[in-house]
């Protein structure tokens, strides 16, 4: 089946019919045609690893709260408890749950969707009755977009397999309960449907539900795009929260807006101030900022959580994003947060948990879902993978990347390094990767003869090296998207250099499609097997490139790996 991008099913799902256009508020059309001044770099507390954190430990916090690729947030309040998860698009296992007690430190609780569904876009995290439920929607291959819901009696799960709600040629759904004590849905469009009390059927037919906002046409946007709809209910109100302006695109293109009704059927009236939030310039630190839910903090203050790009990194993909909020005297709120480059009061009353995760792996346990993902993957791909001890071996799967579906890992520093060991048996062939996808990498390639270099998501023929190998370690350093590989076969005593060096600042979104993000990769082709060992992964400090630390410097080893 051929993959369906956002822009095209936009066009398939109803993406908004046209408005009247609204008036431009005289602050926002002012900050529009403002210079905005460059922000000063942004230098984060380090905690694992080196990875850069949101928590800075004086009271503040910076941006991202969760870093790299976590698009589409959806948060639950639940008790002094709050639970996240986030679009996982081709990555199986998929859906990872996230907990916080001060929604700024977060740590992974662990996926809850195993089955694939083909790609998995915006869903929505609920709890009603004590039961939790997540909605989702996808597209399974060689079937149309769907609504599909899976249960839990515990956030820890077992969640329940899919159902499909036979809510066709929708996607980002919202769960919000009436003034009737029904429950529906919201889609884009922006749509409602019915559902039966037990939440896993549809009790009605979608209908119209709400006509968006919109702003005046000579904006720079990537196009309407209504989608996202977010609900609460405060006081006598209804708050309906969307994104319009289209997910990527120009930087200016994608926003917040909301509207209120004192009933789920409206008639909903828009915000006086909508946008909400809109990035302005290119010069911002967060571009394409969207995707909103408010949500209340540990001591009744209020925020936003929502999705953007971080300036000058597309390739880290959508990154999680903390505002904080107020509530106005005529029953609205506003958007407070400003420059998100600087350090912001964290939320009041909260009690800082554990936060992100160590990326790596001595493969002593299993870590699929939470840390690992092949991407894309057959409903047998799971087979493949075997622990041995303190290893990973995978069965070959193609005859490259192309058609391996790779073991791939999120990251979200600017800059890394990784390193891991690998050793080919049978007539298998493996390496480590950056990858977007099937058609946007790179990476090196070991067979039993020689090595392979692969640019352009294809390999340059002209730059395969002679050189037999069974084992060997693999050393690659993405500095601020230049990539450098080294490679040493005798355990790390020496190390060689390989000969391309590649710049992957333009595999992002905007380029390929697809919404993802630029991972690590471990790839296992061919009619034998690779098992990879000892994966390390650091983060490096800014101009480590300029500096040529690295070669002075072997990768540490250290004597315990975190958890």
């Amino acid at each position: 089946m051929t993959k369906q991008s956002r822009r095209d099913a936009f066009k398939t799902l109803l993406a908004g019919a046209s408005l009247p256009l609204a008036p431009v508020a005289a602050a926002h059309a002012a900050a529009l045609s403002a210079t905005c001044s460059t922000p000063a770099p942004t230098r984060w507390k380090r905690g694992i690893e080196g990875q850069r954190q949101a928590d800075q430990g004086d009271g503040t916090f910076i941006n991202p709260i969760i870093a790299g690729d976590h698009p589409d947030p959806t948060i639950l309040k639940d008790g002094k408890d709050y639970y996240l998860t986030y679009s996982s698009f081709y990555s199986y296992p998929g859906l990872v749950i996230w907990h916080s007690t001060d929604l700024v430190n977060w740590r992974p609780v662990g996926p809850a969707l195993h089955r694939p569904l083909g790609t998995i876009w915006a869903v929505d995290l609920c709890k009603h009755n004590g039961r939790y439920f997540i909605y989702i929607p996808a597209a399974p291959d060689g079937k149309p977009w769907s609504i599909y819901v899976i249960w839990a009696d515990k956030i820890e799960g077992p969640w329940s397999d899919p159902i499909d709600l036979n809510i066709a040629d929708c996607i980002d759904p919202g769960h919000i309960v009436g003034e009737d004590g029904k429950r529906y849905l919201f889609v884009n469009g922006i749509r409602k449907i019915r559902l039966k009390d037990d939440g896993l059927a549809t009790d009605g037919q979608l209908e119209k539900a709400y006509q968006p906002w919109r702003y005046p046409e000579d904006w720079v946007t990537e196009n309407f795009a209504p989608e996202g709809p977010k609900l609460l209910r405060r006081g006598k109100y209804f708050y309906l929260v969307t994104a319009v302006g289209g997910t990527a695109g120009p930087v200016t293109g994608h926003m917040v807006i909301a509207a209120r009704s004192t009933s789920v059927h409206g008639p909903w009236e828009h915000h006086p101030g909508n946008p909400l939030v809109r990035s302005m310039s290119t010069s911002e630190p967060w571009w394409s900022r969207g995707h909103a839910t408010a949500v209340e903090g540990p001591a009744g203050d209020w925020w936003l959580v929502y999705h953007g790009y971080e300036n000058g990194y597309r390739t880290l993909g959508r990154q999680t994003l903390l505002e904080p909020m107020e509530w106005t005297a005529d029953g609205w709120f506003r958007a407070l947060g400003g420059d998100l480059s600087k350090p912001l009061p964290k939320p009041k009353g909260g009690k800082a948990g554990p936060a992100g995760v160590a990326l790596s792996d001595d493969f002593s346990r299993n870590r699929f879902g939470v840390q690992w993902a092949f991407h894309d993957p057959a409903p047998d791909e799971a087979a493949r993978a075997q622990y041995t001890g303190k290893a990973l071996r995978i069965a070959g799967r193609g005859a490259s990347p192309v058609d391996s579906r790779p073991l791939t890992c999120s990251v979200g520093d600017r800059s890394y390094e990784v390193e891991v060991t690998l050793e080919l048996s049978g007539q298998g062939e493996g390496g480590v990767l950056l990858f977007y996808s099937q058609k946007a990498f790179v990476g090196l390639g070991f067979a039993a003869e020689h090595v392979k270099t692969f640019q352009y998501a294809e390999e340059q023929g002209w730059a395969r090296v002679p050189r037999k190998t069974l084992r060997v370690r693999v050393r690659m350093t993405n500095d601020e998207h230049v990539v450098t590989f080294r490679y040493s076969h005798d355990e790390g005593k020496t190390w060689t250099l390989h000969g391309t060096r590649m710049e992957v600042s333009g595999i992002h979104h905007n380029v390929f499609g697809g919404f993802l993000s630029l991972k690590v990769g471990l790839y296992s082709a061919g009619s034998g097997a690779v098992t990879f060992s000892d994966f390390r992964y650091r983060a490096l400090a800014w101009g480590w490139r300029h500096s040529h630390r690295y070669i002075k410097k072997p990768f540490p080893i250290k004597k315990a790996i975190p958890t």
